[in-house]
């Protein structure tokens, strides 16, 4: 029995549909309402209790995804970094997103493959509470610096090696080579910038 199951007759019928749709997702399936309630083992029609449609499910799966993730960066930030430099700590960021993507690249995609709907106010807030956590974090690392353009370039990149793995233009590899490519990167965009970090 799947986990989304055994959440729906605890009576979270919301939660599992959620869960069966990541986990449809994750698994190849079609994404579709009737594909999540068959999944969850629930009726056609008990997905329209929660979602008047598929993009609103696409929505609430978008805000789970933007959640993990930010634990996931949130768990990089709390590393001991006392020795740390803010190289090193972007560096560990930049892994966890990237990592991030390529153990769940369905739900990746899903997330920044449709530009947030500025009326579904959960999502946006989900995807605005990310890019204000890893603006303090530049805020806290580079005093002084244009706070917006370095979160944007740095996002950027691991943005984008992101995507080149997931498209195959970067060949799979182990997770320590992945990080060290991650890492490299990061290094080679600090040592062409003028940036003062913290000490």
């Amino acid at each position: 029995m799947s986990t989304s199951t055994k959440s729906y007759h605890h009576g979270d019928l919301r939660a599992a549909l959620i869960a069966a749709a990541v986990e449809g997702l994750e698994a190849g399936e079609p994404f579709s309402l009737r594909a999540v309630a068959r999944r969850a083992g629930v009726s056609p029609t008990a997905p329209y209790r929660h979602f008047a449609d598929r993009e609103a499910l696409d929505s609430a799966v978008a805000v789970e995804g933007f959640k993990d993730l930010r634990a996931d960066l949130e768990a990089a930030l709390a590393l001991p970094t006392k020795l740390a430099s803010p190289e090193e700590v972007i560096g560990a960021l930049g892994v966890a997103y990237v990592g991030f993507a390529l153990r769940r690249p369905a739900v990746f995609r899903l997330m920044f493959g449709n530009e947030c709907d500025e009326e579904n106010s959960e999502r946006v807030q989900a995807s605005g509470q990310l890019h204000e956590m890893l603006n303090k974090a530049i805020e806290r690392l580079f005093p002084g610096a244009p706070t917006s353009g370095l979160s944007i370039a740095l996002w950027s990149v691991a943005h984008g090696l992101a995507f080149l793995h997931l498209d195959g233009k970067l060949r799979p590899q182990s997770d320590d080579d992945v990080a060290a490519r991650v890492k490299s990167a990061v290094s080679a965009i600090f040592a062409l910038s003028d940036i003062k970090p913290a000490r």
